[in-house]
């Protein structure tokens, strides 16, 4: 059977790669695509994250897309809103049927000789590996592995008999009610999960080996309301999208720049709203303002809970599970007849898929990001990654934008390849996520690198990647142009 042949595969149908396929028929609408998604639908992780409760810890206004507005006063929505939000994407832009569900990728290859890629993937279906021919990759693969959470071991598990459960692959219709309940983290996960069981069940206790920076983030955001009987939707979105930027970018400087101040505002309104019969240590962190990720209590709930003892908050490590619950170190017991580990995901970078470019491995820990979009000595592919300290979509809409008009670019210059090249010694190198919290440095040596300086350098920013990215040069004098060739054949580079 003849290889399909496109002029751009999208990797994954997620919140990015939906995204990426609607900026692709807007900006490039000559182009054919299509989409690889390994699960049998589309959404992502607003797909498969079932757990209770489960819902943005990203306002909607810059989590939805650029080009499709958030017409809800939801400032914090519930996961099959977003969900029902990517598929009416799909469906406006008639983006669905360009998507062949059930195709693992496994591997890309590059050859010079074609200047294309060889995107191989196994077929659910017919349980068959297939070829499919592409000029250009947009990989929007998230950044965590779909198919297991990071799950510590934890001695004496096999001892406890009630159920051990991890947030990422929640039971279908599980009962809970009445239940006592302990979920272990205090992540945007934990934060969500805790609230929302403790309706139902008999006790929640959260138990954390340390606090993590909370703030209350409010459900629905009022001016909405009030923009749209006046404004158009999309002028009314718009003005909401840049609020909320705004704020976003300025807490963040403030924070980086008064982080003893900060921590003190924040933790002077979680002692306003859980009372003073709680204790504080439980609420204060080690380390300053995002240094790790803030998480959104929605309209407070958490801190409600704590103060009426709905939910207990313990800051303790684990000595081993029993057969009733949790012993701590301390010498406690938290007697449990349910277990959640919400211990976190396990990051992966392009979704573990191997990458060699003419014949040779490619490897993409040794090379650097470029404008956090592309890398190094890597042609005619992209990557969307969000941001740590705001909403993944601001990046993901920004990448897209930009790669497109790679891609216009690449016709206009009659090239077939475009690859950032650097030739400047002086730059060093660093992580590629900056960030302290757990799970991101369990996976750091599996991640590209990041330079010292522009464009080579992440500012998780997005101003800066706004101006890098929609207004920024093409031709930067780092990215490399070039036609295909016959292997062995000497070539004519371009650089601009």
């Amino acid at each position: 059977m003849k290889n399909e042949t496109v002029d751009v595969v999208v990797i994954g149908a997620g919140l990015s790669g939906i995204g990426a396929a609607v900026h692709l028929s807007k900006r490039c609408p000559g182009k054919s695509y299509r989409i690889l998604e390994g699960r049998d639908s589309m959404g992502g992780t607003w797909d498969l994250l079932r757990y209770p409760g489960i819902r943005s810890d990203s306002d909607m206004f810059t989590l939805g897309y650029n080009f499709k507005p958030w017409t809800s006063e939801n400032n914090l929505a519930d996961g099959p809103s977003i969900l029902n939000y990517i598929k009416e994407a799909a469906d406006e832009y008639n983006v669905t049927d360009n998507i062949h569900f059930g195709a693992g990728v496994k591997a890309v290859s590059w050859g010079s000789d074609t200047g294309k890629w060889s995107i191989q993937y196994t077929d659910k279906v017919s349980g068959k590996d297939q070829t499919i021919v592409a000029n250009f990759i947009i990989s929007c693969t998230g950044y965590y592995n779909y198919d297991k959470g990071h799950e510590p071991e934890f001695k004496g598990s096999a001892d406890f008999k009630g159920q051990i459960i991890h947030p990422q692959k929640w039971p279908e219709d599980l009962d809970y009610s009445g239940k006592r309940i302990t979920v272990i983290g205090s992540g945007a996960t934990a934060v969500t999960l805790v609230p929302e069981m403790s309706a139902k069940a008999a006790h929640v206790t959260m138990l954390q080996r340390s606090p993590t920076y909370m703030a209350a983030v409010p459900a629905k955001d009022n001016k909405v309301k009030f923009l749209n009987k006046y404004l158009s939707e999309k002028l009314a979105y718009r003005i909401l999208r840049t609020q909320k930027v705004g704020f976003q970018s300025m807490f963040y400087y403030i924070s980086r720049a008064f982080p003893k101040q900060i921590r003190n505002v924040l933790l002077t309104d979680i002692r306003n709203k859980v009372g003073e019969d709680v204790d504080m240590k439980h609420f204060k962190p080690s380390y300053n303002p995002w240094d790790e990720r803030l998480c959104a209590v929605k309209s407070g709930d958490l801190f409600r809970k704590v103060k009426s003892g709905e939910v207990d908050i313990i800051t303790d490590h684990i000595d081993c599970f029993t057969e009733t619950g949790i012993r701590l170190k301390s010498g406690d017991e938290i007697k449990s007849d349910m277990i959640v580990t919400a211990t976190g995901l396990n990051l992966q970078f392009f979704s573990g898929i191997d990458i060699s470019v003419d014949g040779e491995r490619f490897d993409h820990t040794q090379k650097m990001n470029y404008k956090g979009v592309m890398l190094e000595d890597l042609p005619n592919i992209g990557f969307t990654f969000g941001y740590t300290n705001s909403s993944w979509t601001l990046k993901a809409d920004l990448a897209s934008e930009y790669l497109c008009r790679v891609i216009n670019d690449l016709d206009k210059r009659q090239s077939q390849k475009a690859m950032p090249v650097n030739r400047d010694n002086n730059i060093t190198s660093d992580s590629f996520l900056n960030f302290k919290s757990g799970y991101v440095q369990r996976a750091v040596s599996e991640f590209p690198q990041m330079g010292s300086k522009m464009p080579w350098r992440l500012y998780q920013s997005y101003p800066v990647d706004l101006a890098l990215l929609r207004y920024g040069r093409l031709h930067d004098g780092i990215m490399q142009y070039s036609k295909s060739l016959s292997r062995g054949e000497s070539t004519l580079e371009e650089v601009v």
